[in-house]
């Protein structure tokens, strides 16, 4: 486990002026001619401008970066996390809520350097720690963005903000970059991954990639003296209608495998998106008496730590 919280540099900035983080850039970027980011490893090679399944070329591409003021409170804190929101994605999700950004690829082609420019901008302006909001097919151009924006004097943490459809030798690279980490837990079920998501192997992936986590980070959310995230780790888990989450099978795995330590974001937000009223159940919101259960099965298994949503209905 890296140790990023010492004082000083952040470790991402330790790695970049040692050249470790040039080394790790270097590694992923070869990835990219036989593509194996994600768990598909589809074998794309988008140097050479072909495209997988996740619809990503060599250089990244970006919808939106700017202060984000409604993730968990120790992430957006008073200014603000600095998003910047990645096109495409490696999953199919049938009620994806950004799906103009994930499904339909909106957004603009950018350089590395740009990549780097945004994250000192979003810096500048006061945000508290930079959000990399559906990162996985971009690791390597994060890695290069990282060590040329640390080297400008980038120094506030770093957020990755994924489905946690992850792979463990693609998290590798990232020990002592990430600050903090931000992944679902979407599913317990691989059928019910594979027919609402698209997602192959989700569950052994998923897992596998959350322990890899909390190894780099703890199971921890640690803060500053103004409440704001520094380290550790955050799991989303979203309630869908019907109990097509698995919320209990879920909420149980992190418990009994990560400790009753664990912060967890249970999530009452979901509404039908994107094709989700094609699909019956998930052409309604889910209910009271559902989300009801969900806070249930957290008090059951002991995950006290995070937050709730406020249960909204039509």
């Amino acid at each position: 486990m890296s140790d990023n919280a010492s004082p000083g540099l952040p470790s991402y900035a330790r790695l970049a002026a040692s050249g470790e983080l040039k080394v790790r850039a270097a590694e992923a970027h070869r990835r990219l001619a036989h593509c194996d980011l994600c768990p598909r490893n589809c074998g794309a090679n988008r140097l050479e401008g072909e495209m997988g399944f996740c619809r990503a070329g060599a250089l990244p591409r970006v919808a939106s970066w700017n202060a984000h003021h409604g993730e968990e409170p120790p992430i957006s804190g008073r200014s603000g996390s600095g998003t910047i929101f990645f096109s495409s994605c490696t999953g199919r999700c049938l009620f994806c809520q950004n799906y103009p950004i994930s499904q339909l690829g909106n957004g603009q082609t950018i350089t590395d350097d740009r990549l780097a420019a945004m994250m000192l901008d979003l810096q500048r302006m006061g945000c508290h720690n930079i959000n990399l909001v559906t990162p996985t097919h971009y690791v390597p151009q994060i890695l290069r963005a990282v060590e040329r924006a640390a080297a400008k004097g980038l120094r506030i943490p770093l957020v990755y903000n994924t489905s946690g459809y992850d792979r463990v030798d693609t998290l590798e690279l990232l020990d002592g970059v990430i600050d903090i980490y931000l992944p679902d837990a979407k599913y317990a079920d691989d059928a019910v991954a594979r027919e609402l998501s698209g997602f192959d192997g989700y569950v052994e992936a998923n897992r596998a990639a959350l322990r890899e986590m909390r190894h780099q980070v703890g199971s921890a959310l640690l803060l500053d003296g103004q409440d704001i995230a520094t380290r550790g780790m955050v799991i989303r888990h979203l309630v869908l209608p019907d109990g097509l989450s698995q919320t209990r099978e879920v909420l149980a795995w992190i418990a009994r495998e990560l400790g009753t330590e664990s912060f967890v974001s249970l999530m009452a937000q979901y509404f039908p998106a994107y094709k989700a009223s094609e699909h019956p159940p998930l052409d309604r919101r889910i209910s009271r008496a559902e989300y009801r259960d969900a806070l249930h099965a957290l008090e059951e298994y002991g995950l006290d730590n995070g937050w709730r949503q406020h249960y909204t209905p039509w």
